[in-house]
């Protein structure tokens, strides 16, 4: 061990520790909600738990401490796990949402808040963020992503890092983050959770491991490994990824925990024959630390006896977990004073969270200028659907500690922005967003007719979405189709607001509705956002940060893909009912699409309006041919052509033309957030490296290729401005 960085307090404690000390260090156990059972008790005292998650009394907390503070033998703390995802009792817009405001500041300040308010009762680690590329909106989890991008996912990724771990963990306000979960998990089959994940390793490397590495380089304390099968190896006993990737390519000095019992599920896979080799597998591929299940603690001693593992590899596994919680401060101040829990809500956060759900609605549609209402020249508005007054639902999932009765709901914040000047005629429609009755039908539509304008409050319950909640059918569900044609053909014009934890297929409805208003599941603040959005007082900005696409049948469909030996053209394609048809020229040559719908996506990655028009102009480069030594600076004028203030997220793709691997179509390579005022102008400049353009090539190894390059700058990936320019050989 003297080769090893640990501190001398680390190596003092694992040269007087005992076998089972040392190993109970690598067991995670979970709490009993609220109180501390004597089983739990005495094996904190006898040194069996490094880890406790899932209790977040306060109270409970703080006697867990003491129990392993004061009677156990070493006094080691303890590691307090918690899912703190999109915020502790301030919640914030689903990680998805988030992404989709593309703002690393606040997320970063998201992170932060919700640090904050987990740490003050007790917790000192989250497993998040959760950086799976995410391509699949059947998936559930798809919520719980950054999206489908592996540059904006790291971006953001390293954010929530930030925030949660601050410049210091022994702040006492901060938690240690885990990057999860690594990798691939987010490519399960069909978007079914803990589902077979088959990634070619040029295909990981490239999309599915940059963000892992991005969040390594920023000093994530932990890695979380993922439930899911990887070509064959389960990632919680994958030696390729968790040591030869994780600790020798990226050098990550921190520990990794596995999930949920994936440890013992590795026989469940059929990787191995019982739980005795799932331990032996798990603990010599890497996985330092077991959640939940007891592998480690039953087996690891006469795996060690017969000489299976050795002594070292324990120590090592230890040593990270010890200094991690010496990281965080906790040898010098374990138990929590409860006295100076502060209290939770503060304003400064709640105008955080507002501030997040404001800039993460995308606004997809604004036929006649729909939007923004003026409440000056209306009398009635009628506010429908059953999301429009749920402060449980606009929370999302993965909110274990949010407390609806803190949400302030779209009824609520309405009537507060029009007081009595404009009539809001509420009407809930339906009963959930799941429900096939009718009967709510009525009072909606008759407030319809009663009002000037209507606003529609639908999409899905935040238990739609998240964890083993994947769905087949990611049309509208229950009877929402229904009662969207019903009201629209009362003639009145149409706003309709989304809340959903993914992209969801609405081709079908954009007909029918003049604005549509994408929410995700907003959070705490959703109903100020959104008012505030619809009635004007700022402008969109959001913009998606996954691909929406026309039928489940299109997916996967994501913008960063291969052109195909035929790629799909327009004049490929005649229509007769909506149904593109081959012309008889090009039969022998079908392109890569399907017959039954537009190749395109209904909303592309990147896409979003604002209540102003911005205007891309006069893209130049600074050279034409770059050496690899050298920086390319590209600047271009953007210019708010419209009648209103306005922030744009300004977006900067790649093309590599020519590869050693086929290379994406377009690669999101920097973005921006720029506001403008009005008529307000202004030159952007970025500037990139070779190493921007860097790829894993044939060999798996990291390198920019000499060659020719497009790069476009635009609002969308499906931006048109464009140059060219060259990198040369050395």
């Amino acid at each position: 061990m003297g080769s090893e960085p640990w501190s001398e307090k680390v190596k003092t404690l694992l040269a007087n520790m005992q076998l089972h000390e040392k190993i109970g260090q690598l067991c995670q156990v979970s709490g009993n909600e609220g109180h501390v059972s004597d089983d739990l008790a005495n094996q904190i005292r006898q040194g069996w738990v490094g880890s406790v998650i899932n209790e977040v009394d306060p109270k409970t907390l703080q006697h867990l401490q003491h129990i392993a503070i004061n009677e156990s033998r070493l006094g080691i703390p303890l590691l307090i796990g918690r899912d703190v995802i999109h915020g502790f009792k301030t919640i914030f817009p689903i990680p998805l949402g988030q992404a989709a405001s593309w703002s690393a500041d606040l997320v970063e300040q998201a992170a932060a808040i919700a640090a904050q308010e987990a740490s003050s009762i007790g917790i000192n680690w989250t497993f998040a963020p959760m950086i799976d590329i995410s391509r699949d909106p059947r998936w559930g989890r798809i919520a719980e992503s950054l999206g489908e991008d592996p540059y904006l996912c790291s971006v953001l990724g390293a954010a929530m890092v930030r925030g949660f771990q601050g410049e210091q963990m022994s702040s006492g306000k901060n938690l240690a983050a885990c990057a999860k979960h690594f990798a691939g998990y987010g490519a399960s089959e069909s978007g079914r959770d803990y589902a077979t994940t088959n990634i070619p390793e040029n295909e990981l490397r490239n999309i599915y491991l940059p963000p892992f590495k991005v969040a390594a380089e920023a000093g994530v304390a932990t890695f979380m490994s993922s439930f899911s099968d990887l070509d064959g190896v389960p990632a919680s006993g994958n030696k390729w990824l968790m040591t030869e990737v994780l600790r020798d390519e990226w050098q990550f000095q921190g520990f990794v925990v596995s999930d949920w019992e994936s440890i013992f599920q590795l026989q469940i896979h059929g990787l191995t024959a019982n739980a005795k080799e799932s331990a032996l597998l798990a603990f010599d591929a890497g996985i330092d630390m077991e959640m939940v299940s007891n592998t480690y603690r039953n087996h690891l001693i006469e795996l060690l006896d017969a000489k299976h593992i050795d002594i070292e590899q324990i120590n090592v596994s230890v040593a990270k977990i010890l200094t991690l919680k010496e990281q965080l401060g906790l040898f010098d101040n374990p138990e929590l004073c409860s006295d100076l829990i502060p209290a939770f809500y503060h304003p400064d956060h709640l105008a955080v969270a507002k501030e997040l759900a404001t800039k993460s609605c995308v606004l997809l549609q604004n036929q006649n200028h729909c939007l923004p209402i003026d409440k000056h020249n209306i009398k009635n508005v009628a506010l429908i659907g059953p999301l429009a007054n749920d402060g449980y639902e606009q929370l999302g999932t993965w909110i274990f500690d949010g407390e609806p009765q803190h949400s302030i709901t779209l009824l609520d914040a309405m009537r507060e922005e029009c007081g009595d000047a404009v009539t809001i005629n509420y009407q809930a429609g339906m009963s959930h967003s799941r429900s096939h009755s009718t009967e709510l039908f009525d009072p909606a539509i008759e407030a319809a007719q009663q009002s000037d304008v209507i606003v529609l409050c639908l999409g899905e319950e935040a238990i739609l979405s998240g964890e083993a909640h994947c769905r087949a059918d990611i049309d509208l569900p229950g009877n929402q189709t229904q009662l969207i044609d019903i009201l629209s053909k009362l003639g009145k014009p149409i706003v309709m607001v989304l809340m959903a934890g993914r992209p969801l297929t609405i081709e079908t409805v954009l007909p029918k509705v003049d604005s549509i208003l994408y929410a995700w599941h907003p959070g705490t603040m959703a109903g100020p956002a959104i008012s505030d959005l619809l009635f004007g007082n700022t402008s969109p900005s959001g913009k998606t940060p996954v691909t929406f696409p026309r039928k489940v049948g299109q997916i996967p469909i994501y913008y960063n893909q291969k052109h195909s030996g035929k790629p799909p053209t327009e004049a490929q394609c005649i229509y007769i009912d909506d149904i593109p048809q081959r012309s008889p020229q090009t039969s022998l040559g079908m392109a890569a699409t399907h017959l039954d719908t537009h190749f395109s996506p209904l909303f592309e990655f990147g896409f979003g309006l604002s209540y102003s028009e911005f205007r891309y102009s006069e893209l130049q480069l600074n050279q034409r041919q770059i050496l690899p030594t050298d920086s390319l600076t590209l600047s271009f004028l953007l210019k708010n052509h419209g009648q209103y203030d306005a922030e744009e997220v300004v977006q900067v793709y790649i093309r590599d033309l020519v590869g050693s691997v086929t290379r994406p179509v377009k690669e999101l390579k920097r973005f921006r957030r720029i506001k403008l005022a009005a008529g307000e102008q202004q030159q952007v400049t970025f500037t990139l490296t070779a190493d921007d353009l860097a790829f894993y090539n044939r060999q798996m190894k990291l390198q920019s290729e000499a060659g020719h390059f497009h790069i476009w700058v635009g609002g969308s990936s499906a931006c048109t401005l464009k140059q060219e320019f060259e990198l040369l050989h050395d």
